[in-house]
């Protein structure tokens, strides 16, 4: 092998790391350098992001029916923009839904449950400013993570504790090293492609999508500093860590993702052949087909090309499915009593738990499937601090969001329904609860 194979492999390599994994110290505590640049790109757009999102949300729905209408030879030549607006009219509708929506919330017309800043303004006017930042950088840098043989190094020393632990490929840690330092969506996007591009199963993607894509270091300082509760920061952690290690080893032998198809995305995906031929270690192997992997990356066209596909990718098939589906969420949270009915079952089991505040504290618990945020804005108020520690952490160990994670694994590849989510969320809720509240009990 020649110096420039080791390069090609080991300078990009390196530069995604400190991209995507490497915690910076800020005013603000710890972010990653894709945050800090993210940060920078809200700040210099201001208040144009609400108009770029709609534009962008408008752009989505219009070529989309044009495509439905138009039949598949519309963009057959080509395959990336027939991919992206050639969907179902379940997906269709939705879009379309997603535009109108944005058109009412940006000009503020029609219902206040649409367009308060409880709902609408909260989605266009703050968490897609967000994702169109997060996005645009995470887009564009993915490929120095996927495409130069990372994969393949941590993928090969990893199969040894993914397979017999989480029945994974070794190269599914890096998804969920990304998530747990960068961003969940991070996560959620590396998931859907490798499964792509053929080397997560149906389960495999499923579990990694639904288990994996675990809430950032940076969000959990502020959901416990929303807490008050700051000064417990390790020990928060560790709870969440230590629920979120058992619900990985349960989640994925239980259904539904037990029952999902160990089958590719297409009959012509190879998969992964993490079998270790004989003369190598886990590590020598892993590098070999590291610089294996980074020789085919020949052209900075393609890095370039690739990582704009992303950016479209991600804002079009993600922001209408966030508009769309974390509005509704949203609306039924502010609007309704749906979710304090839905939390009484678990009044009686958190009185057993001796967790003070058991009425307040159950009208938490599943409204975190509308919003990662909403149990902690809710719980915020109430005066036990054990209660507040034990909603804080079981909001961030639940992982299954519409307005975020989970209209993210929709608008993606990764085979999993909306009813798969439902039931995911509340098997997270029953699995990590109990571990939560015991941890608390210690602490407190």
């Amino acid at each position: 092998m020649k110096v420039t194979d080791h390069l090609r492999f080991v300078i990009p390599s390196l530069l995604g790391v400190f991209l995507f994994m490497t915690p910076i110290s800020t005013g603000d505590g710890f972010t990653i350098p894709i945050a800090i640049l993210a940060n920078r790109i809200q700040g210099l757009l201001g208040n144009f992001l609400s108009l770029i999102m709609l534009v962008i949300i408008l752009i989505t729905a219009i070529m989309t029916v044009v495509a439905k209408l138009g039949g598949r030879k519309l963009f057959s030549s080509t395959p990336f923009f027939k991919n992206l607006f050639n969907v179902s009219i379940f997906w269709t509708i939705t879009r379309v839904v997603a535009a109108i929506f944005a058109v009412m919330v940006y000009f503020q017309i029609g219902p206040e449950a649409i367009i308060s800043p409880d709902t609408g303004q909260l989605l266009l006017d703050d968490l897609l400013h967000v994702l169109f930042a997060v996005f645009l950088f995470a887009g564009l840098f993915l490929p120095l993570l996927m495409n130069f043989g990372l994969l393949e190094l941590f993928g090969t020393i990893m199969t040894k504790v993914m397979r017999p632990l989480f029945r994974l490929p070794g190269r599914s840690s890096i998804d969920a090293l990304a998530s747990w330092i960068g961003d969940g969506t991070i996560g959620v996007l590396m998931t859907s492609k490798q499964y792509e591009g053929g080397y997560y199963t149906k389960r495999e993607a499923a579990v990694i999508g639904t288990t994996f894509s675990v809430v950032s270091i940076t969000f959990t300082l502020v959901v416990i500093s929303e807490m008050g509760l700051e000064q417990m920061f390790l020990p928060f952690y560790v709870t969440i860590l230590v629920a979120g290690f058992i619900a990985a080893l349960i989640m994925p032998r239980i259904p539904p993702l037990s029952r999902k198809q160990n089958s590719y995305i297409t009959e012509t995906a190879d998969g992964i052949d993490e079998t270790l031929p004989e003369g190598y270690n886990y590590f020598t192997f892993g590098y070999k087909k590291a610089i294996e992997r980074s020789q085919k990356e020949t052209s900075v066209t393609k890095f370039v090309k690739e990582g704009g596909q992303n950016v479209l990718d991600m804002w079009m098939g993600v922001a209408p499915v966030v508009m769309a589906f974390g509005l509704v969420a949203l609306i039924i949270a502010e609007y309704t009593p749906l979710f304090q009915w839905l939390g009484m079952p678990f009044v009686p089991l958190l009185e057993l738990m001796q967790v003070p505040y058991a009425t307040e504290a159950s009208e938490t618990i599943l409204i975190g499937f509308a919003d990662m945020f909403l149990p902690t804005i809710i719980g915020s108020g109430i005066e036990a601090e054990i209660t507040r520690f034990i909603i804080g952490a079981l909001s961030v160990t639940q992982l299954i969001y519409m307005s975020e994670v989970g209209g993210l694994l929709l608008g993606s590849k990764v085979p999993v329904s909306f009813f798969d989510l439902v039931i995911i969320f509340l098997l997270r809720t029953l699995i990590t609860l109990p571990i939560i509240v015991v941890m608390a009990h210690i602490l407190f």
